[in-house]
């Protein structure tokens, strides 16, 4: 990320009256031990937005924003540009200007070499504007079209070739032939060019299935031969470190891989099947900083429900939600609030998704005897102030982390569950007593992720009555009736080349935040505990459910409110 000099940025922060000069200085000496861009630190403790940053950085700089979610692309001037080459430079073409000049979305844009090669190349005059990674990658989705068919292609010509090599080599030796290696790097470009999160290669009857899942939604990409099968577990396998001659038994493994430069860190998991072996491969950016609460999408009220509550010194901070709802990047977050040079932070991970300096991350590993019971264990040996544990999995880990949090440390952990209220029950069925359960809850934080509305082809309209009336059931059944409001505009993506005709574009998390006050603590000891009398009480004290979170991001134009129920009825 471009930089202010921080004399600059104090200054206009200072004018702003956003911060004062000397907790600038703190987070200026902050942001250089722990090795991190001030500015990454000042938007995670909520100083600024990343959205004022780049405003100021483009006065700086002397440019104007390229925001390409306000901005039409050209289509047409954009593809005069190579998708290698505009990857490669990290610029999209997007404009012209009366006397000629062509538009260019840069990250770097006083990047005079790059310019310079962009007018040989295009033989135009060219006027740079500051673009964020979020600006490129909308430019980057309409060279995807083109990219499907040329992906396609490329899968057909590699597959025939390695069939005719296959009848003569072995799997664990096709797995290191050209073919097969260029198949696996077509699956990952294109997975990566389409913002996938998970790559699924599914063995049937027939033949080879590939799905990807975009914006947390699984799309049948192709179908390809089942012969190639056997060859493309293997060069996974291989990449992943894992055992080529056991195809009985699930393994896991990972690998790094680049994209341009994009560096891309992908989990490996590969499973027996009626048919044959699965492989799902999840992609994770290497480099992702965590965001702040804000930038997860947490409202202001419950951002100081949580400030307050991690700034205690003990206690238990859960997390809660269905697995790829994002819980651990909202455990990341708080984590990187919590990093500070007097306390001693440490994790037990399954895995560790991003490395932060100064927290002690470790990893789980059953074949080393680390799981997170005894790893916690571990933890407790090594003079800990903050704990992060994963996930609480079962009845031991649970004990563990409860009985940490009642002796002077803060355990921050992930939990499965449904909504907030029903962490409690769980924990009860882990076998933990409900006076300590009650001893120790700070909060509880659940989330789901929605998909955003593609901010191109973004459209307001009025909601139909059957629609009013659907969402005043829901009020209905959830109590919450008297909180109820029609909305008298909504919004939708129409569908578009950016978004792939889907009307979405990127995911953000709803959230409901359920504070443990002294109300809360003696519901849960109570002889007769119910979930159903916990959910009233919470959510007549003004807990706001993920469910209203949602439609409060419908009505501000984030999703819409057919996602929404979608991802709640789940």
């Amino acid at each position: 990320m471009l930089q202010i000099p921080p004399a600059k940025l104090k200054e206009v922060l200072i004018k702003d009256n956003l911060i004062a000069a000397d907790n600038f200085d703190v987070f200026s000496k902050e942001a250089g031990r722990m090795n991190q861009d001030l500015v990454e630190i000042l938007i995670s403790r909520g100083v600024m937005t990343r959205e004022y940053f780049y405003g100021i950085l483009a006065q700086y700089l002397g440019v104007e924003r390229a925001n390409l979610s306000k901005y039409p692309i050209n289509e047409e001037l954009l593809k005069k540009l190579p998708a290698d080459l505009a990857r490669q430079k990290r610029v999209v073409i997007f404009n012209q200007e009366a006397d000629g000049a062509l538009d260019a979305a840069m990250e770097d844009p006083n990047d005079l070499g790059t310019i310079e090669f962009l007018e040989r190349y295009l033989k135009a005059r060219i006027k740079p504007f500051l673009a964020t990674k979020d600006d490129l990658n909308k430019g980057f989705m309409i060279y995807s079209q083109r990219l499907s068919e040329d992906f396609k292609k490329i899968i057909k010509e590699n597959i025939e070739t390695s069939l005719q090599q296959g009848k003569t080599t072995a799997a664990e030796e096709a797995a290191k032939e050209m073919p097969v290696v260029a198949i696996v790097d077509n699956f990952l470009l294109y997975a990566i060019s389409l913002r996938a999160s998970d790559i699924h290669i599914e063995i049937l009857e027939d033949n080879v299935l590939l799905r990807f899942r975009i914006d947390g939604i699984l799309h049948e990409i192709i179908r390809i031969s089942k012969e190639i099968h056997p060859a493309l577990i293997a060069r996974l396998k291989l990449l992943g470190g894992l055992k080529l001659d056991e195809h009985f038994k699930p393994q896991d493994g990972h690998f790094r891989y680049k994209a341009g430069t994009e560096l891309i860190d992908v989990r490996v998991a590969v499973m027996p099947t009626i048919y044959g072996e699965k492989a799902e491969m999840r992609l994770l950016p290497a480099t992702q900083k965590p965001l702040s609460l804000t930038e997860l999408g947490i409202l202001e009220e419950d951002v100081k429900i949580i400030e307050e509550n991690i700034k205690k010194s003990y206690g238990m901070i859960l997390v809660t939600g269905p697995t790829g709802s994002g819980k651990t990047t909202t455990l990341y977050a708080i984590l990187n609030i919590l990093n500070r040079p007097e306390v001693n932070i440490i994790t037990i991970e399954d895995p560790i998704e991003y490395n932060i300096k100064y927290i002690n991350q470790t990893q789980v590993n059953p074949q080393a005897g680390i799981t997170f019971a005894n790893g916690l264990r571990a933890i407790l040996r090594q003079d800990p102030n903050i704990v992060m544990v994963g996930e609480i999995r079962d009845e031991e880990t649970a004990d563990i982390a409860v009985q940490a949090a009642l002796t002077g440390h803060l355990i921050v952990s992930s939990l499965h569950t449904n909504d907030a209220p029903t962490a409690i029950p769980r924990l009860i069925d882990m076998k933990i007593p409900p006076f300590l359960i009650a001893a120790v809850l700070n909060s509880i934080i659940a989330q789901r992720l929605v998909r955003k509305i593609c901010l191109k082809c973004i459209e307001s309209f009025t909601p139909p009555p059957e629609l009013i009336v659907s969402l005043k059931t829901q009020f209905e059944e959830m109590n919450l009736l008297k909180r109820f409001k029609a909305s008298k505009v909504l919004y939708r993506g129409r569908g578009c080349s950016i978004c792939n005709n889907t009307g979405y574009y990127g995911r953000l998390a709803i959230f409901e935040v359920l504070n443990v006050d002294e109300e809360i603590r003696r519901l849960i000891v109570e002889h007769n505990f119910s979930l159903d009398v916990l959910t009233r009480t919470t959510r007549e004290k003004g807990m706001i459910t993920m469910f209203e979170d949602g439609l409060r991001k419908a009505e501000m134009g984030m999703t819409t409110i057919e996602e929404v129920l979608r991802v709640i009825r789940e």
